[in-house]
């Protein structure tokens, strides 16, 4: 097994000319073939290298998805230094938790904002003593008394050609620090290895290339990079099968960039295709009735072909006919070339997942976390059991804890945290990685999450539910934005809803909020139920705090935001 960065050099070496990074400005995509990578990351290498950087120490990248993002990351792990993903959403007060922790000697960032908003949370950084940045004006900022700030691009225009020593790193050294996503508590930080990575990236690529994956295929990268699913399986992955990577400097731009990229793979969170699923059924409401029915016989049609259940010679004459009118429509929604989207980071809603595949777009479901590198199972194209995140990659052993815990053992393992072994000892017992995740295993080794053990409600009836399910079902539903459950010690269940901004502003916002919890409640068994809920006006983002760079609601923020009006619920 080879180095990340080793990697990335071996299939520069073997794709040459052909595109491998490509980014957008106001002029348009700029396409960056292998070769030019390559020297990039090179002469990137040296650069950190004459600047003082060691083998071991960290260096913080603060900045959006982008070619130079990549270079950056491959070249700081190519020497041995540690890569700290840093997402441009942090807050001062998250930045500083990071500079505490972990001590970077470096910043790689990406505007005068961002470099202004990093140095006042690392003011008492003494350890910090470079600060490259894109933009020039960043050369005067204030805060940077006895630091050397210069452009980024002076770490791509060095000279390559002199041989240098650079001390590359070992397979099973530390290349990166990348962060939990924090929703309770503060964020820790997982100590991933070239070898811990490189398992996720070869396992992948193992299923991936039976599938004739590979140097055809466009991904585009979207989800935060510093994101350890999209830092696998949206970078080191597509790396390592030879594919083009299209690089989306915010979620925001995606409806934008799609059509333009016609990706045929990208990385996506389930939230993503909850936000679709509402607004696609809200927009189909207000359809004739022929758009109505034919897009609802797209979808029976297509449930059929899913549940393997043979058509009739006039309903496949009519799927074909379908297919070019509706599923077309859809696809073209995603650029027109998606072959699938790869979903991870939580749960995908079952229902969700098989809309999806009815229209014709194909979602292949995994499961993981930072903690494994992060990918533990995934569904394979020609198998795949829509309610499960699939089984899990060669060289993955599971088994579940007597309480039904997920233990995972294997070389995707981190190292530990980050200077707490105490963490450390509680998740890493005898070899085995302690999920948090309730889970199920079938006969065919198919993995159910079930929720996170710590988020489990247990009623005052003595009912055991788990509140993720719930959630996703409330949240798929046109009305409702986000959706956070409760009921722990109570006789019965209740929830923060948050509506879309159109039901918001509705005359008849309650009777529409009322109708969809009703349709989710007749999809629940008595004890899952939700009997009452209380109504958030504001959405959760980052800005509030109230979710995480990775879209997952902060479950316990907004329960104390409105502990109040709940309290008052019972």
């Amino acid at each position: 097994m080879s180095t990340l960065t080793a990697r990335f050099f071996e299939q520069a070496a073997r794709y040459g000319d052909k595109t491998c990074f490509a980014s957008r400005d106001a002029d348009g995509w700029t396409e960056i073939s292998w070769t030019t990578a390559s020297q990039r990351v090179h002469s990137a290498m040296i650069g950190l290298r004459r600047a003082g950087i060691e083998p071991g120490d960290r260096v913080m990248i603060l900045a959006e998805n982008c070619p130079e993002w990549a270079i950056y990351d491959l070249a700081v792990m190519g020497i041995g230094a540690l890569v700290v993903p840093a997402y441009v959403t942090h807050t001062t007060t998250d930045l500083s938790h990071i500079f505490n922790l972990v001590t970077p000697k470096a910043l790689i960032a990406s505007s005068q904002e961002l470099t202004d908003r990093a140095m006042s949370a690392g003011l008492d950084a003494s350890s910090l003593t470079h600060v490259w940045s894109r933009t020039p004006d960043d050369l005067i900022s204030p805060l940077t008394k006895n630091i050397t700030l210069l452009p980024w691009t002076d770490l791509l225009d060095n000279d390559t050609t002199q041989g240098e020593e650079l001390h590359p790193a070992a397979i099973s050294d530390t290349c990166c620090l990348i962060f939990t996503s924090g929703t309770s508590g503060l964020a820790k930080a997982a100590k991933l290895s070239h070898r811990s990575i490189g398992a996720n990236v070869d396992a992948a690529v193992a299923i991936l290339n039976r599938f004739n994956f590979g140097e055809n295929d466009r991904f585009l990268s979207f989800l935060p990079l510093a994101h350890a699913y999209e830092h696998t399986a949206g970078l080191h992955m597509p790396i390592s099968l030879g594919s083009e990577i299209w690089f989306c400097e915010s979620p925001e731009k995606l409806q934008q960039y799609l059509p333009e990229v016609r990706p045929t793979v990208a990385t996506a969170v389930p939230r993503l295709y909850d936000l679709l699923y509402g607004r696609i059924n809200g927009q189909l409401k207000n359809a004739s009735p022929i758009k109505q029915w034919m897009f609802n016989e797209t979808l029976s049609l297509g449930k059929k072909r899913i549940a393997k259940k043979s058509l009739s010679l006039g309903e496949s004459l009519l799927d074909r006919v379908l297919d070019q009118l509706v599923r077309k429509k859809v696809r073209a929604r995603f650029g027109g070339r998606i072959r699938y989207f790869i979903s991870g980071g939580a749960a995908l809603n079952p229902v969700v997942g098989e809309f999806f595949t009815a229209l014709g777009v194909g979602i292949i479901q995994g499961y993981g976390q930072t903690e494994a590198s992060p990918l533990i199972s995934v569904n394979r194209p020609d198998c795949i059991k829509l309610d499960s995140v699939g089984r899990t990659f060669d060289g993955v052993d599971i088994k579940l804890a007597d309480d039904g815990e997920l233990l995972v053992r294997g070389d995707l393992i981190m190292n530990g945290y980050w200077e707490d072994p105490k963490a450390t000892a509680g998740t890493i017992i005898d070899g085995w990685l302690h999920t948090g995740d309730l889970a199920s295993i079938d006969s065919d080794q198919f993995i159910r999450i079930i929720g996170r053990k710590k988020d489990l409600i247990v009623t005052s009836g003595g009912e055991n539910i788990a509140p993720s399910k719930i959630e996703s079902m409330l949240s798929s539903e046109p009305e409702i934005e986000q959706a956070v459950v409760f009921g722990d010690g109570k006789p019965w269940l209740g929830a923060v809803l948050i509506p879309t901004e159109e039901t918001k502003l509705a005359p008849n916002c309650a009777a529409l909020l009322s109708s969809a919890v009703q349709k989710v409640n007749e999809q629940l068994n008595q004890s899952e139920r939700v009997r009452k809920y209380v109504t958030q006006e504001i959405i959760c983002s980052t800005d509030n705090g109230l979710l995480t760079p990775t879209q997952k609601v902060k479950r316990d923020a907004v329960l104390s935001r409105n502990e109040t009006e709940i309290q008052a619920l019972y």
